[in-house]
């Protein structure tokens, strides 16, 4: 079973001058004759490896001006993807046209902080993918310096896994992985810094690379947008425990609370879980970006 349900995925709407490719998670591709790539961030929404029933309004287009606002922020670091966002009317704002890339076969993942799946590894082992801690942290805290915790990609419905940086390397080879460590470490740090002079704290993110058509290793994808970070607020973080964020906080809250199994089917969202979920997200792109979003 996919982790779209029993009924698979949506069907992908008809854009004029485009074929669809594929439909994932929460987007849908397309090209067109010159070999470009249409990205269409759609409102559909996961958690826990599902695709909800539900979407969030206005979820599409908030995340594609976010990651418009932080690949124009990272271009002197590496190049990313993005030819125009010029695109049809029917997907303005949620929609960009980019160049197709040569994806490497790994997350790349930077953590500053304890949580989440690298909380539970260092619970078991004091490690994080092959990174040794210090003793005593808690969840949420703040690690010495920032780490390199790779994961391999997985199909719809399976779970990404964590990696060592030595599988990383025999995934993508010995120069590339220390480049793309690099590379990941170089983008959080810079974002990192950055979303404090916001207020918010970036705990962690992942991105995703590829190669162009000239081999030059280029940011594809999403990011630093809540579906790919942690942001938490910076005033009120408190290591020990869950911090407030502005990402699916609400939605997983809920789906846990609802007594779902998440091996089947996910239940409908509440109309209170959706709207909570709608402004978190809006207010990351004002806490980030300064604007408010006008959807």
């Amino acid at each position: 079973m996919s982790g779209f349900g029993l009924a698979g995925p949506p069907p992908a709407p008809l854009i004029t001058g485009w074929k669809h490719l594929r439909t994932g998670k929460v987007r849908d591709l397309y090209t067109n004759e010159d070999n470009e790539i249409l990205l269409v961030a759609s409102d559909r929404i996961s958690a826990f490896d599902w695709v909800l029933p539900t979407p969030i309004p206005n979820k599409g287009a908030v995340l594609t001006q976010l990651s418009l606002f932080w690949f124009e922020l990272l271009a002197d670091i590496v190049p990313n993807h993005v030819i125009s966002d010029d695109v049809p009317g029917s997907v303005i704002d949620r929609a960009v046209i980019v160049a197709p890339l040569e994806m490497f076969d790994v997350e790349c993942v930077a953590r500053g902080y304890l949580t989440g799946s690298g909380w539970s590894e260092y619970q078991s082992n004091s490690s994080v993918c092959g990174n040794t801690l210090p003793a005593g942290l808690l969840d949420g805290s703040q690690l010495p310096q920032s780490i390199f915790t790779p994961a391999t990609k997985a199909e719809i419905g399976d779970h990404d896994e964590n990696i060592d940086f030595a599988q990383c390397e025999k995934i993508v080879g010995g120069d590339t992985a220390t480049e793309l460590r690099g590379l990941t470490l170089k983008l959080y740090e810079t974002a990192s810094e950055f979303a404090q002079s916001r207020g918010i704290i970036l705990a962690d993110t992942k991105f995703e690379f590829g190669t162009d058509e000239d081999g030059e290793i280029t940011l594809g994808d999403e990011a630093l947008t809540p579906d790919s970070s942690r942001f938490w607020e910076a005033s009120t973080w408190k290591p020990g425990g869950a911090q407030p964020s502005f990402d699916k906080q609400f939605v997983r809250d809920y789906l846990i609370s609802s007594g779902w199994d998440k091996k089947s089917p996910p239940p409908e969202l509440p109309n209170e879980i959706v709207e909570k979920t709608a402004a978190r997200y809006e207010e990351a792109y004002f806490r980030i970006t300064g604007s408010r979003f006008n959807g």
